[in-house]
């Protein structure tokens, strides 16, 4: 693991929160390369170029979603704890939302004003997160989609692939080649 600190005026285009990203194998090695140099001097031309360079491929980086913004209303957090009880839950919203005290688009509302997610989004995420977690404990991919609540394999694989750019098999390898 590598740590970069940026002086506030530097980083002020880059997430405020914590987040997971996706790191480019260019990122990678400029991030190596930083660490090496020690402190940088906006001063010294070459020190600039490459602070320069590394704030713009932090810039343009992918934001993974991982985890899950939390919810404080009653209603919308009594339908995400019945999802995260069993993500592979296909109930629609309506039905789910019968035993939450709450309609359907009431529960939309408080998801969206929440979490900045629409229902659908947030689902979509959790789905993805348990089937992540499915991977990682060595479970096959076909069992991982089922599991979580996707209607294919395929449709993991393409969620996959747009959430991560890459897709479960490949993701996994290059997981255990960095450990």
């Amino acid at each position: 693991m590598r740590t970069l600190y940026l002086k506030p005026r530097l980083a002020r285009y880059l997430p405020r929160g914590c987040c997971v990203v996706n790191v480019p194998p260019l990122l990678n090695e400029l991030i190596l390369h930083v660490c090496n140099c020690g402190a940088l001097k906006t001063r010294v031309a070459w020190q600039r170029h490459l602070i320069d360079v590394t704030i713009d491929q932090l810039k343009a980086i992918q934001m993974v979603p991982l985890q899950l913004p939390n919810l404080f209303d009653p209603r919308a957090l009594r339908v995400a704890e019945a999802l995260m009880a069993d993500p592979g839950n296909r109930q629609p919203l309506a039905q789910i939302c019968r035993s939450s005290g709450a309609s359907g688009r009431t529960v939309e509302r408080l998801f969206q004003d929440e979490t900045g997610l629409t229902f659908g989004k947030w689902r979509q995420q959790l789905r993805l997160m348990q089937a992540m977690r499915l991977l990682g404990e060595g479970a096959k991919v076909t069992h991982a989609a089922l599991e979580a609540g996707y209607s294919t394999p395929s449709a993991f694989i393409a969620s996959f692939r747009k959430s991560l750019g890459t897709t479960p098999t490949l993701y996994f390898k290059m997981s255990a080649k960095e450990r």
